[in-house]
């Protein structure tokens, strides 16, 4: 897909609907939750005309693409209750890759400035890392991470951890966060699986 300004214009003008259309579809593939809030934004038009788009080409609204994600591509947690989760996960597929959705709320921020604690950022994307272990016990043994922007109050993020390397039962997992599109967490988490699972984490 083209870049964010290819997306939104071409040439002098905005995209003609079809174009902003076939835009729609591309955009929906990689960021299947965004909102029509978001949607809006980013092409910059009406949330209205982008209801009538997704009419037009049959698309549901946010929630109910969550739950097709969802629906049927869950394996069982094994390494931890999903009460303990942060985020609600959305797919899960053990020792391979998972993807979860928090809605940023007042519990998630500072008062005095509304962006996101940093440890709300990062718990979301090591609880799934956790969570996507097939162990019954599985705990973090190294974490690498960047934080590329200030998130704040009423933003969706959507997390999405892999599997990438396996050694001595320590398995490694590129992670990483994302807002409307935009990557504000990335980086790689080691998770020990096993009571007896070596702690050395893999380079």
């Amino acid at each position: 897909m083209g870049s964010l300004a290819e997306v939104r214009r071409r040439g002098d003008g905005p995209l003609k609907k079809s174009e902003r259309r076939a835009a729609l579809v591309r955009y929906l593939e990689e960021n299947p939750f965004a909102t029509d809030e978001q949607l809006a934004e980013h092409f910059r038009v009406s949330v209205a005309t982008i209801r009538l788009d997704r009419a037009s080409l049959n698309i549901p609204e946010a929630r109910a693409r969550i739950l097709q994600v969802a629906a049927g591509r869950h394996d069982a947690l094994r390494a931890m209750d999903a009460q303990d989760v942060i985020g609600e996960i959305v797919e899960l597929h053990l020792n391979r890759y998972a993807v979860s959705r928090l809605v940023v709320g007042p519990g998630h921020v500072f008062g005095r400035t509304g962006i996101v604690r940093g440890h709300v950022l990062f718990g979301q994307v090591n609880s799934l890392a956790v969570a996507m272990m097939d162990a019954d016990v599985a705990v973090t043994a190294k974490a690498e991470i960047r934080f590329l922007r200030p998130v704040r109050i009423g933003e969706t993020l959507v997390a999405r951890a892999h599997v990438v390397a396996t050694q001595s039962g320590v398995a490694k997992c590129e992670v990483h966060t994302k807002s409307g599109g935009e990557t504000v967490l990335d980086g790689y988490i080691w998770v020990s699986q096993g009571p007896s699972a070596v702690h050395t984490p893999l380079d």
